[in-house]
């Protein structure tokens, strides 16, 4: 790609009058904000990931430039490239992945077999890489967090570089570099020793290992775990439950757990260099390769999907139905496909016969859809004119037709339509050949297919018509083409989840798509079964272009869905700040309640969004409203030890005193949640250390009945009573004994 000074791959520094003006805040951490911004020369989406140097160590954005530049230039189909610095911005420019992290995929989608396949070997492939530069380059942040997705779900390898390890690093500092990152899960336990090793590749293998079983689950390892317990469990061998793999599977997810059990050996000398296990990734990705031959055991050999998205199906892909070829002894015209599977079809139209045309092969295939699935038109032609039915199906309801479009071999959808193929036939699940066309953007299989008469409108058993699908997966061409045969009341036809196509397209950010759809006539107002607007769903999204030309199109920004949620709320929920600017400044209300009692500064503060609750307070949201139980933001963010909202919210003036329905303080509940810095914001904020809580049990009881020592320090310190008795006469001092929290008993002797 070219850079602006006409320089191929330069790394340049960018200024900010390089990009368009309109910047899209995409993601934050603790660390900083991802920005998607479009560079005005190259017409290019990019995202700007800037640094705040408040936070980050001094050294750590010149170390980060440095190891851009370095980084720069590793070039690989899974790694992400970085084109430049923005030292105005203190960021680094790099490709933008529209399907963002691998994370929120898997917390928010269903992935079928081949597809957590291919991405677990993309990431081996791009790691394999890594550690075959000279030296090896060490990723030593490698989550799923890192791991980016581009238009067709690949992936991309990102942060690599960011935590070094430098000659003589004591083991407590580099720890404290990782788990600042959120990294607790991933490390390896030699990391937890006193040995002075630095890490080696054998790091990023564990942490590879942990990868695979998130795909593979789509679970979190460890949920429920403080951090001293994961180190515990992991320094004693322990690993995620291999029983979170979801069943059915097929056979081939026995070999790959093998694989992640091997990378995630005690003994780091134990662990397969990714040399050996790309190798091994490749093989099984290759057996459930999409499209292409597969093996599949008989319980789960549709492998597509079921509608598992949250907000809508997965792209739905039905494999071809190519099996492997049968041995001699089991079918005779096994010679006739092997002719097939070589490519020799010129030996295979000479030596096909009738009597081959209407051989039964298993789960129904025919011998047409053998000729089908290998692309060659002139063998199709000669199967068909020897008798062969051209409308067959298999056990699955596959006919010809359909695979002919899943494989996308224009010439033989041509000349199965014009034999006589039955456009709307569906397969088991009523889904046509215009569907699978629709669902994979082929604009050209749609027009032949709506040429020679497919229902534009034809339903599958859960109510989604192409157009449903098109406008989820982007492809605005073939809605185009689809509206064009369609009424005008179709715009606003809803599947069974009363889902319209604005709810697909808003949901996943299609702009253009929207955009013609409301024209079109689309109501912004149409609610799902669930009462979600569009708007909801792009605001729960962080659809930030969607949620603005909703509001210009006259949507209800106040709209609550049937748990009584607004988009303000699903906004907060999520910690989408800029989207809360954008409903608050068209109307939206900062305190409406969901059913619970809950406003949106609640679902911020729960999360732990803490610009986001500092974005609703400046606009008026009140920041001691009351929800379910009586409780404030101020309770839920020290329930969830968020201290950094803790710290926003008494700032905003949340009152540190405010009792729930049962007595409770926040700060009892900090003790109880063991939040040490909670704590300390709220004493500094002249929290009542000695309150009594329904069972009369202070601050001190909880914090002995959970062992927390510096909490206690703390308490006493402030002027915590230690003779207060609770409801069953007990001191703090008699809960530390009962709760044989010897260290606590010591200091309240």
């Amino acid at each position: 790609m070219d850079c602006l000074d006409g320089s191929p791959g330069d790394f340049r520094n960018f200024k900010k009058d390089d990009f368009e003006a309109d910047w899209i805040k995409v993601a934050e951490s603790r660390f900083g904000q991802v920005y998607q911004v479009k560079l005005k020369m190259w017409r290019l989406q990019c995202a700007l990931k800037s640094f705040d140097t408040t936070l980050c160590a001094d050294n750590f954005y010149r170390r980060t430039i440095e190891e851009a530049s370095n980084v720069a230039r590793v070039k690989f189909k899974y790694i992400l490239p970085i084109y430049g610095l923005c030292s105005e911005a203190t960021a680094v420019v790099m490709e933008y992945m529209s399907n963002g992290s691998l994370n929120n995929l898997l917390s928010s989608h269903t992935l079928m077999w081949p597809k957590k396949f291919q991405m677990i070997h993309e990431t081996s492939m791009g790691m394999n890489f890594l550690h075959s530069m000279k030296p090896p380059i060490l990723h030593l942040n490698l989550k799923t967090s890192n791991i980016l997705l581009d238009d067709h779900l690949h992936v991309k390898i990102s942060d690599f570089g960011l935590i070094h390890w430098k000659e003589g690093m004591s083991k407590k500092l580099f720890m404290e570099n990782l788990t600042a990152r959120g990294n607790i899960s991933y490390i390896p336990p030699e990391t937890f020793t006193q040995s002075a090793d630095p890490p080696g590749t054998e790091f990023d293998v564990y942490s590879f290992g942990i990868v695979i079983w998130e795909i593979l689950t789509q679970q979190k390892p460890y949920t429920g775990w403080s951090m001293t317990t994961v180190l515990l469990q992991v320094s004693d061998g322990k690993r995620p439950s291999l029983e979170l793999v979801p069943e059915p599977r097929p056979p081939e997810c026995d070999q790959m757990i093998r694989i992640m059990a091997l990378c995630w050996k005690q003994d780091p000398r134990s662990r397969p260099h990714f040399s050996d296990t790309v190798r091994r990734t490749e093989a099984l990705s290759e057996v459930l390769k999409i499209p292409g031959p597969i093996t599949v055991s008989n319980s789960d050999s549709r492998l597509k999907s079921d509608y598992p998205w949250l907000l809508s199906p997965i792209n739905k892909i039905a494999l071809p139905v190519l099996a492997d070829l049968p041995s001699d002894d089991q079918h005779a015209e096994s010679k006739i496909l092997s002719l097939l599977t070589k490519k020799d079809f010129g030996s295979f139209r000479q030596s096909v016969s009738r009597e081959h045309i209407h051989a039964q092969f298993s789960e129904d295939k025919s011998l047409l859809h053998y000729t089908v699935a290998s692309g060659d038109a002139e063998s199709v032609e000669h199967v068909l004119n020897l008798g062969a039915e051209v409308n067959c199906t298999t056990v699955r309801g596959y006919t010809p037709l359909i695979v002919a479009v899943l494989q996308r071999f224009h010439d033989i959808i041509s000349l199965l339509l014009d034999h006589g193929a039955t456009a709307d036939l569906g397969d088991e699940d009523q889904w046509t050949a215009l569907h699978f066309a629709a669902q994979s953007g082929d604009d050209r299989a749609v027009r032949l297919l709506l040429d020679k008469g497919a229902a534009a409108d034809a339903r599958e058993k859960a109510g989604w018509m192409p157009l449903h699908l098109a406008c989820q997966n982007g492809h605005e061409t073939v809605v185009r083409l689809l509206l064009s045969r369609l009424s005008e009341e179709a715009v606003g036809e809803r599947e069974a989840h009363g889902r319209t196509p604005l709810h697909l397209a808003s949901a996943y950010g299609h702009l253009s798509i929207a955009k013609l759809l409301l024209y079109q006539g689309a109501d912004p107002n149409a609610s799902d079964c669930s009462l979600s607007t569009a708007l909801h769903l792009a605001a729960a999204e962080g659809q930030n272009r969607l949620v603005r030309q909703l509001l210009k199109s006259g949507v209800n920004p106040d709209g609550a869905d049937s748990r009584g949620f607004t988009p303000l709320h699903l906004a907060a929920q999520r910690g989408h700040t800029g989207i809360c600017r954008q409903l608050l400044s068209n109307g939206a209300s900062t305190d409406a309640m969901t059913l619970q009692g809950w406003t949106p500064i609640h679902l911020a503060a729960l999360r732990g969004h803490e610009a986001t609750v500092v974005q609703l307070e400046s606009q008026g949201a009140n920041v001691n409203a009351r929800g379910e139980n009586e409780w404030t933001p101020l309770h839920l963010a020290c329930h969830q030890s968020k201290p950094e909202v803790v710290a926003k919210l008494l700032a905003a003036r949340a009152d540190p005193n405010v009792e729930d329905s049962e007595g409770w303080m926040p700060l009892h509940i900090a003790c109880t949640s063991m939040s040490f810095q909670s704590v300390l914001y709220l004493i500094s904020h002249h929290a009542d250390v000695n309150a009594l809580n329904s069972g009369k049990a202070s601050p001190l009881h909880l914090a002995a009945q959970h062992g927390s020592a510096p909490i206690i320090k703390a308490l006493l310190l402030n002027g915590a009573d230690q003779t207060l008795q609770d409801a069953s006469g007990s001191t703090a001092l008699d809960v530390a004994k009962r709760s044989e929290k010897w260290d606590v008993v010591k200091l309240l002797t």
